[in-house]
């Protein structure tokens, strides 16, 4: 009698774990992963940025929209706007430059976002020299590519001044970078007059980027936005899901005890 009542016992759970199972079914469980790795059409960026004596200069962000109240230089102002645009390209590997007298990778090309802006934290001005190697840092910023894979490679390259230290020059760089198809987007930050336009409207051009000029904050922000606009990734524009149902494996474990009951009272 005991073992009867058991099995009773034992059979009213299972309908109940039926029940349950059945219902959460209906729910239509599922896991939606918001991007697909396996399918992204990221772009491999690499950010030059001046980091020469002339960066060090403040009085850029006149209206104050980014600092604070703080007055910060050139140079601190940039890495703000860098690392917004950075946090912005959500499919995209990014890497960094600095250059001065020299130029050298601050962060290597990676899809960890938040390590390449933490790296940013750490750069000041100074850093490599007070001077202004555009060759070298362009140089630099191709090397960055070497174990790029990606289809797209994009160089922004932000200065303030005028070619003037290095080993390399500019127009020797643009060799390699059509070569490789990178382009390159440069950016003049402050006054009129104050970079070499004329030389990043060159590299520009023959690269097949796009020359700007931004003599405030506000103004770079919208430079940045202009280019996170232009280089913008299939996915990005068009954003996939990975979705994964579960409700046919509920739907199998309930059938699995709904034949367990049949075959016991077969079995009567």
């Amino acid at each position: 009698m005991r073992v009867g009542k058991n099995f009773a016992k034992l059979e009213w759970i299972v309908k109940i774990v039926i029940f349950v199972l059945l219902c959460i079914a209906l729910c239509s469980p599922i896991l939606i992963e918001k991007f697909d790795p396996q399918n992204r059409e990221g772009k491999d960026i690499v950010l030059a940025i001046d980091a020469s004596g002339s960066m060090n200069s403040s009085g850029f962000d006149a209206a104050n929209e980014l600092s604070g109240g703080e007055r910060l230089s050139r140079f601190e102002l940039s890495k703000i706007v860098v690392k917004e645009f950075i946090n912005a390209r959500v499919q995209d590997n990014v890497g960094i430059v600095l250059f001065g007298d020299f130029a050298f990778i601050a962060s290597p090309i990676s899809y960890e976002k938040e390590i390449v802006s933490e790296m940013l934290e750490y750069l000041t001005q100074g850093m490599a020299g007070q001077n202004t190697a555009i060759g070298e840092s362009i140089a630099m910023s191709v090397r960055a590519f070497k174990l790029s894979k990606a289809k797209t490679k994009i160089i922004i390259l932000l200065t303030d001044g005028e070619h003037n230290s290095g080993a390399i020059s500019p127009k020797e760089t643009l060799v390699e970078v059509k070569a490789q198809g990178i382009k390159i987007y440069t950016i003049a930050m402050g006054n009129k007059g104050e970079a070499d336009e004329a030389l990043l409207e060159k590299i520009a051009k023959e690269s097949g980027g796009e020359f700007f000029r931004a003599s405030n904050a506000s103004e770079l922000q919208e430079v940045y936005a202009e280019i996170d606009d232009l280089e913008s990734s299939k996915i990005k524009s068009h954003e996939q899901s990975l979705k994964e149902y579960y409700y046919s494996l509920l739907l199998l474990g309930a059938l699995a005890l709904l034949v367990f009951l049949f075959l016991r009272e077969m079995r009567r």
